[in-house]
């Protein structure tokens, strides 16, 4: 519920700084924590390789200290969601604060199942396709430092794609597209998915392509239920109205 009591410019900024002092806070101590088991992490991750390798003498630990910072990071996030939620939600209308955390919850959902769905199912498949093109002679020597950008940005990359129907829906509530769009769009929008695909895959293999490009395009069918069944909603409001 949004309060009433108005604040000023600089107790609007006293309490930005508690918020971010409390998320920092959280980061560091889950960041000190995940430091300790940072070993077995890089185990998990690297599963898919015959073995990861540091180049020089301070990388071994910066890698560390990156994934527990990334741990950190991703396990604060429902209390990094919660600070913004509660510095953002005065200045909300009643109405307006119900659709905010609306999509501020599903579009949280949204890219957690796209990282998941990244990490656990197509980075095995895309890993082991690149490493097929090995030879007796030609062999892996892959840099943790190296792998660990790899599978963040592949990570990253689907959570972004995810939002897709969050997007979609948003789209669709302030007026600005329909579900009758995108269906007319669809031939169009295939096209889109397969150059975009092309771009922004981190290889330029068809294969690595079509592993972005498929989700995308059932993102894309599924943003079209989405809108209209918020197309259906609105009316039967209207109908509804005297």
């Amino acid at each position: 519920m949004p309060q009433e009591k108005e604040m000023s410019f600089l107790d609007h900024l006293e309490e930005l700084r508690n918020r971010l002092i409390k998320c920092l806070v959280s980061v560091m101590v889950i960041s000190i924590i995940a430091f300790f088991f940072s070993d077995k992490l890089i185990d998990f991750i690297s599963k898919p390789l015959p073995g990861v390798y540091f180049m020089g003498p301070t990388e071994a630990i910066s890698v560390r200290m990156k994934i527990a910072l990334i741990l950190g990071v991703i396990v604060s996030s429902p209390v990094i969601l919660y600070h913004i939620w509660q510095f953002v939600v005065p200045g909300l209308l009643c109405k307006e604060a119900k659709v905010v955390s609306t999509l501020l919850f599903f579009s949280t959902i949204s890219f957690l199942i796209g990282g998941s769905f990244a990490f656990f199912i197509v980075l095995p498949y895309m890993i082991q396709f690149l490493l097929s093109f090995g030879t007796d002679k030609l062999h892996p020597w892959i840099k943790i430092d190296d792998y660990l950008s790899f599978i963040g940005y592949t990570t990253l990359l689907f959570g972004a794609v995810f939002e897709l129907p969050i997007i979609a829906y948003f789209l669709g509530k302030i007026g600005i597209i329909s579900s009758s769009t995108l269906r007319k769009g669809r031939r169009y929008a295939v096209i889109a998915i397969l150059i975009v695909s092309a771009l922004v895959t981190p290889t330029p293999d068809m294969f690595n392509m079509m592993l972005l490009a498929v989700p995308l395009y059932l993102l894309y069918e599924i943003s079209i239920i989405v809108l209209f069944l918020q197309d259906r909603g609105k009316r039967l409001k209207k109908t509804a109205e005297p």
